[in-house]
Formats: structure tokens, sequence, C-alpha cells
């Protein structure tokens, strides 16, 4: 049975405001959720994105306004609103205004990236209904700037998505600061376990309404799904899209803010009206931008998911999902854009290969199958087919395609080798297969090869001959550890005091390695503190054929008994 608002028990101004803008039925969360309201019950009601959530709870709290006076010496707000975003906010207030342009009632907003200054004065002043983010409705509750004691109504539009922005202690705290006896309306898009659990401990005894129902997306929205190569290809797409007759106004939606900017930019140079809109923005630019776009002055917004809500602008023909959401449910909120108050609209979602996650994750929380389109001209390349082998040698098969070290070891080749790439190529190089993989591909025999090229380009040696390992270099005036020299010969010239064709002693070890402090420097001895029945060595490099003998400390000190108490024995420590 389709009933009327003049149905619905308004006061007469808000009647001539409804009837001055041309609404004559309410929609079906309006004509379930109001009449509720009117009675003072509190109402948790879910319904899909551009079904009119706003005036469903702007008209009873506008008629509570107008029906009962303001109590004696009460100066704080009657009403308060809370809600995600400032775009949101914003539009509530302007949907308040519009309704209530025939009554009597002060309004005013509370929002981040607006003078304090102006905030505090509209709070002193006896304002009826304010529109308020919970951040900085926080800030001026903790200065003692604004007085809640005389909230009569606490609204909670898009609860799901303060949860999700982590304002769930926020909000508790604020609706602490309300009357106990106050009247609570929570409206959501999907009412899920964690906003179930919010509503339980906000409302008392509530209505529920669920206009939702299973079907999350709007139906007359035209969803299509176009499959890009790149990000070359996702460019060209989009200016394809743009260029159609058909192109009105529309959203591209960006992963990024640094992307938004570059992106309005690039699309303005190419001759298209767009303008940035995301968190780092001052609020005035934000509504600003927002204004030209309703004018007509832009016609393409280049956005984050802050435009995924709040945004109502009615002639918004295409949304485009440049970059995929990374949560499922802001899928549903960005095409959610168009297609609003019983309009048609098309989406259109770009995605590559490396998206296929985040496709399977919106097509099951919408519960419906993406449907893949193409544009002429402009047709993906063909998938290849994805064969599956069973991975050899001994590495299973715990990455990718292969096991790690065995069969396509790592995307990679055969069990010796592997790499990163499909055929043992790394980022782009060139593929291997099979066995030849195995030799020479993966990341290293691919480095490799290109530094041979890269050698035999600038004429340090020819291509594919192996570099022989470089011997230890010392200089030719010295002799080496050992005690021998290299290159000597006798007839080699004397220095540092040498004598003519002798050879030369053996050289004394370093004076840090005679330090009594450090008796192990320099012996070759394992970390530790060693004693008689320890397996200690020691280096003796000085004898007369100038090999060096290893020797074991035990062992010297078994000879310094045999010869007596008298003989000389070296202590491995400093002794007090």
């Amino acid at each position: 049975m389709t009933i009327t608002f003049a149905e619905l028990a308004l006061p007469s101004a808000l009647l001539q405001a409804v009837e001055e803008l041309g609404y004559v039925n309410p929609t079906p969360i309006q004509a379930q959720a109001i009449p509720a309201a009117l009675e003072g019950r509190d109402v948790v009601a879910s319904a899909n994105t551009g079904t009119g959530k706003t005036a469903a709870f702007v008209l009873p709290a506008l008629a509570r306004i107008a029906a009962t006076p303001r109590d004696a010496g009460s100066w704080g707000p009657r009403v308060l609103v809370l809600t995600p975003t400032r775009e949101l906010a914003t539009q509530v207030l302007d949907q308040v205004r519009i309704l209530s342009k025939f009554a009597r009632i002060q309004t005013g907003s509370v929002l981040g990236g607006m003078p304090y200054r102006a905030q505090i004065e509209m709070l002193r002043r006896r304002a009826d209904l304010i529109v308020a983010t919970p951040g900085r409705l926080i800030d001026h509750l903790e200065n003692g700037k604004v007085d809640l004691s005389c909230i009569e109504m606490l609204v909670l539009d898009e609860a799901d998505r303060m949860l999700d922005m982590g304002f769930r202690d926020a909000v508790e705290q604020i609706a602490g600061a309300c009357p106990q006896g106050r009247q609570t309306m929570l409206f959501t898009a999907t009412l899920d376990r964690t906003a179930e659990k919010l509503a339980s401990s906000l409302t008392k005894d509530p209505v529920r309404v669920d206009v939702a129902g299973k079907t999350v997306t709007n139906i007359s929205i035209t969803q299509n799904w176009l499959r890009a190569d790149g990000l070359d290809h996702k460019h060209k797409l989009l200016a394809r899209l743009l260029e159609d007759e058909a192109f009105g106004k529309g959203i591209v939606f960006m992963a990024t803010k640094a992307d938004c900017d570059v992106m309005a930019d690039q699309l303005s140079d190419k001759g298209h009206r767009a303008m940035p809109l995301h968190g780092d923005m001052q609020q005035r630019e934000r509504n600003r931008v927002v204004q030209w776009m309703r004018d007509g002055r832009i016609n393409v917004l280049v956005a984050t998911d802050v435009a995924a809500r709040g945004i109502d602008i009615s002639d918004i023909s295409h949304v485009i999902n440049f970059d995929l959401p990374r949560v499922a449910e802001d899928y549903v909120h960005r095409i959610g854009r168009t297609g609003r108050a019983g309009a048609t609209g098309i989406s259109y979602s770009l995605f590559t290969r490396q998206d296929r996650n985040l496709v399977r994750a919106i097509e099951q929380y919408t519960g419906q199958p993406h449907v893949q389109s193409t544009l002429p001209g402009l047709e993906p390349m063909p998938e290849q087919e994805r064969k599956f082998r069973p991975a050899g040698g001994a590495g299973g098969k715990p990455f990718g395609k292969g096991g790690y070290g065995g069969g396509k070891s790592f995307g990679g080749g055969g069990n010796r080798g592997g790499g990163y790439g499909q055929g043992g190529g790394y980022r782009g190089g060139p593929r291997r297969e099979g066995e030849q993989a195995g030799g020479q591909g993966g990341w290293n025999g691919e480095r490799r090869e290109r530094r041979e090229d890269r050698f035999a380009a600038a004429g340090e040696r020819p291509a594919g001959e192996v570099q022989q390992p470089r011997q230890h270099e010392q200089h030719a005036d010295r002799p080496q550890q050992g005690g021998e020299r290299r290159g000597w010969s006798p007839d080699a010239a004397p220095v540092g005091g040498e004598v003519a064709g002798e050879r030369p002693a053996a050289r004394g070890p370093h004076p840090h390695k005679t330090n009594p402090y450090k008796p192990h420097a320099g012996k070759g001895r394992p970390q530790g503190h060693g004693g008689e029945g320890r397996a200690d060595f020691r280096d003796n490099g000085g004898n007369a054929g100038g090999e060096g003998r290893r020797e074991f400390r035990g062992e010297r000190r078994g000879e310094a008994r045999e010869a007596g108490a008298g003989a000389a024995t070296r202590r491995p420590f400093r002794q007090g």
C-alpha cells in the first residue's frame, strides 16, 4: 500500500517544504522509519545507498523540535547528528536547511578543518540542531565548549563507516555525555556484527527497519568490469570512457591522495574539467570543489574513498573505479554515488590480473559475479593458460609454481637454478625453460650474463670468458705472514736491511700479537679460554723452511714438564 507524506503526521511547515521539493510518496526506508521515530521509539535502520536515509531522520528530528518547546534555562543543542566525514555532514546540513525553510530552527555544524572560533560562537548561541564529526566534537567536549546535557535525539548516520574509521570510543564517549532518556536513531548501509553491538549498547528496544535485505548494490546501476593489461592500458580505457558522448558528470576513484593530484593534472592537460578531492585538502577547498561539481563548472571529480560516502549530486552519470577499493564494502558506496533518488547510473571498474583477489572479495560481498566487458579497439590480451606441473626435486612446492630448489624453483628453471621470473629471468629478463634454465637461468645466471655482456661491450673481457679468481695481492717488498716473501730471488735487490744473496729471516709477529693483555690474539684459536685438556693451537711460522707449523699447545706444555721445573713455559693468561 502506497502512502503519502501527508499521511505521516508531519507539521505543516515541513509538509510545505516537502511539497515544494516535489516529493509526494516517501521511499520505503522513510515510510517505515518516520512513523516509529515520531512516536519517540529508538530506530535501527539499514538501507542501500541513495534510498533517502537522510530525510528519514531529518524529518522526525525537525518535527520534534517544532512540536515541543525548549526547556527553560537550557542553551545546548537539542538534536545531535553524527557523521563519519565532513562531506556527509555538509550534505546532511544542507538537507536540514532545505526542509526547515518554513520553520524557525537554528542549525550549525562542528566539523574538522574549520576555524574553532566560529564553532565556539555558534555553540554559545541556542542551536537547536547541530551536525558534527566525532573528532572535532570530542575536542570541544573535552575543552568544555559544548553542553550535551540537553540532547533529546541522537542520530548516527553511516554508523558502520564510523566504526571502520575507528570512532567507536569517540561515539561511546559522546553518547555517555548525552542524557539517558534520549531518543537514539542509528542508520547504516550494512548492519554487520560490529554495528549490531554498537546499536545494542546505545538503543533501548529499537524498531528494526531493514530495507536493503539481501540486495547490497542498487539495481538501477549498470555495473561494468574492464580487464586491463597494465597501467598504460588503464589510462587508455579511462580516456575512452571520458570521451564517450553519454558521459555527463563522473567520479574517478583512485587509491591514494597523490594519485588523485597526478590524475587530475593529467586530465586537465588533456582538456577535461577535472579537480581532485581528498583528505589533505582544506575543508573550504573540498566544499568549493563539490559545489563546482554541482554547478557544472567541472564534470570530472578525481577522488579517494573520502568521497565514497557523503557526495550527493543527483546528476552524476558515471563512476569509474580506476583503482579497486581494498575493502569490498567501499565498492558499494563508490558506485552508489550514481543512480540516486530513482535515477539510473553506470559504473566501470578497471582491474588487472594482480587485482583478482579484490574482484573475488567484491563478488563475495555483493553476491553478484562480475561480468567482464570490453571496449572496441582496446581489448585486453588473451590470458595464458596456467599449467600446473608437479614440483620436482627436494624443494617441494612452497612458493608459486615450484619448490625452492627443486623442479621449477621459485618460478625458475630446473633444480639447480631458479629465479623470480617465469623462466628464471628477473623482472622481465629473458625467459628460460627446462634444464637449460636450471643450469644457466635464475636470478644469478641472468645477472652473470648481463655482467659479462657489459664487460664484453666495454672491451675488458671477451663475452663468455670465465673470470679467474683474483689472487691476494701483496707488496713485492714485504714478506708474507709465513716467512716467505713473494717473488724473491737471489738476484733481487736487498730491501730494508737485508743481506744480498741471503734469504731474509722470518718476519716477527706484529707487536699487538705479543701483548700480554691479549695473549690469544692472532693465534688461530677458537673463542674461549684454553687449558691443558683443550685442543688449543698456535701458529709457529718462523722455521727454516719458511712453512708455518700448527703446534698443539698441550704438547708444548708436556715437553716443558719433561725438561724440568726450571724450563720456561708460556702462560696462556696474564696472572695477577
